[in-house]
């Protein structure tokens, strides 16, 4: 028999997959071009251009399929070290930077060198919720902290959420699922507000961003840089959304030169790199986005499906805050019963993700990273619902 442990998370495992897998049957029952699925932040559009020619161009190297440093080839460091010092305002050096298997996997990384037994990692609300099995992998418990009504942190609780098992937290922006950008003077006030509590409880409280959305946004937004923000900062990204290659599994992260115990906290890092099983991020893969950096798919066209969504949905009577970025809507459930809505819009064979998933009842998130064939064929259903729960006359 399997642990028992195991077998809880399996009834509780992510939202997200499930309304996944009932795309799959549903495609099989009506026919894939029926089922409107937007369940999975898996981006329907093609890598940039050049993607393909240099992975050729790659893959004809010599010697690029041995063992590598435990943090990645140095080459390649050095080009993602460049980037990171620009767009972080941080100068860092190949030293600094982990290739890793995907965000998730430097996530895991981090955590598995940060955490003591007991420890908490804090996250606001709505997230990701693949971070509390990240948590539990490691010995640590994730301690979620409701943010504010128009889904910005609420620093004021996050402070009141610090103890002294704080190793950590971790925040997402752009935002999955809310598409909000943290501005500047929120970042700024979390790095005050860690400081001083890391200070009150005798540990350094290390701030994890996770950023596979840092390209994706809209109307000039920018995100504001956690490094340039706060000494004990680490980064950890993926090149799955910006480039549409969520399956390779490759990213990144970097840790702030000027964090507290930088030496012990990096080799850390490297050595739960390798004992994790991850061992390295991918050779093809790393050659491969060395000469991307900066380079993401494009933005307007997501821009496009975004505010077409936008007219659609306020025009049925649905309401919601425009995404900043990302490519998801974080949509108010009429009545406040988000199940509700998801089984009302899986009749009419549209795939949503139901808030709870996210810690946050009441809403369903709609991932428009699909094809504008998808979008438009959903419209009809999506307004025969709104009419259903009273929101448009019949």
């Amino acid at each position: 028999m399997i642990s028992k442990k195991i077998l809880t998370m399996m009834d509780s495992s992510s939202f997200i997959r499930k309304m996944f897998e009932t795309g799959a049957k549903l495609k099989k029952e009506f026919g894939k071009e029926n089922v409107y699925d937007f369940s999975l932040g898996n981006p329907a559009m093609d890598p940039p251009e050049n993607f393909t020619q240099i992975l050729i161009e790659k893959s004809k190297d010599h010697h690029m399929h041995g063992y590598m440093p435990n943090a990645g080839y140095l080459d390649v460091r050095e080009k993602v070290s460049e980037y990171i010092s620009s767009n972080q305002k941080t100068k860092v050096t190949l030293e600094d930077v982990v290739m890793t298997s995907g965000a998730g996997g430097a996530l895991n990384t981090v955590l598995k060198t940060i955490i003591n037994s007991g420890d908490n990692i804090i996250a606001p609300i709505p997230c990701f919720m693949e971070y509390k099995f990240y948590c539990d992998n490691h010995g640590g418990e994730l301690k979620l902290v409701t943010g504010k009504p128009d889904f910005n942190l609420d620093i004021e609780a996050i402070g009141k959420a610090i103890n002294s098992k704080t190793a950590a937290v971790i925040i997402n922006s752009p935002n999955n699922p809310s598409g909000r950008i943290y501005p500047e003077e929120t970042i700024q006030n979390l790095a005050l507000t860690l400081k001083r509590k890391s200070q009150e409880i005798g540990r350094t409280i290390y701030l994890i961003s996770d950023e596979p959305y840092k390209k994706i946004v809209y109307d000039n937004i920018v995100v504001p840089s956690v490094m340039d923000a706060y000494k004990n900062s680490i980064v950890c990204t993926s090149y799955s959304k910006d480039l549409s290659i969520p399956g390779e599994r490759i990213g990144w992260l970097t840790v702030n030169p000027g964090a507290e115990d930088y030496a012990n906290l990096i080799n850390g890092i490297i050595l739960c790199n390798r004992i994790l099983g991850y061992v390295n991020a991918p050779a093809l893969m790393q050659r491969t986005i060395a000469e991307l950096q900066g380079i993401s798919v494009d933005v307007s066209l997501y821009r496009k499906k975004r505010d077409y969504l936008a007219e659609k949905l306020a025009s049925f009577g649905y309401k919601f805050r425009l995404p900043e970025g990302t490519f998801y809507f974080f949509v108010e459930a009429p009545g406040g019963d988000d199940m509700k809505i998801v089984d009302l819009l899986k009749e009419e064979r549209i795939l949503v993700v139901p808030g709870r998933g996210f810690a946050l009842p009441g809403y369903f998130r709609i991932a428009y990273c699909v094809e504008d064939s998808v979008i438009e064929g959903a419209m009809t259903g999506f307004e025969k619902t709104a009419k259903k729960l009273g929101l448009l006359q019949e």
